[in-house]
């Protein structure tokens, strides 16, 4: 499944969702099916910077695709990650950075944070390109 259809599948899943109310529930859920990382994975290295929560995203290449993991000490946060991780692990560079976060305006997700919470998501998606970057010039 290409990036694009995977994002097309989050706006169409959070549109079957009545309120806000199952909105934040099934980011959680999402959150809660996060596999998480190892201790010596949460590094400062890994530590988005600008998020209210701890949040880490660890990122391995291997056969020219990049692999994402991510955790979180604050549940909502956890489900943010998640959700990004889903979306763009198993994915090559040039995928990820010809990709934008579109959809994440068409969940209406930034409308739904609070503005601490929204700065940390746009941490979390510069740090997914970052990545990205960095693993395509190691090429």
């Amino acid at each position: 499944m290409t990036i694009k259809e995977k994002q097309q599948q989050l706006v169409d899943e959070f549109a079957f969702l009545e309120d806000w109310e199952q909105k934040y529930e099934y980011i959680i859920d999402l959150g809660k099916e996060l596999k998480g990382l190892s201790e010596e994975k949460k590094t400062p290295e890994n530590l988005i910077k600008g998020c209210q929560s701890q949040v880490w995203i660890d990122a391995e290449f291997k056969e020219g695709k990049l692999f994402f993991n991510a955790d979180s000490d604050g549940i909502l946060p956890k489900g943010i990650v998640s959700l990004l991780v889903s979306v763009y692990s198993g994915h090559s560079t040039d995928e990820i950075l010809d990709s934008d976060f579109k959809f994440i305006e068409d969940i209406g997700l930034q409308e739904f944070l609070s503005p601490s919470r929204a700065n940390g998501l746009m941490a979390m998606t510069k740090q997914i390109k970052f990545y990205a970057v960095a693993f395509q010039l190691k090429k």
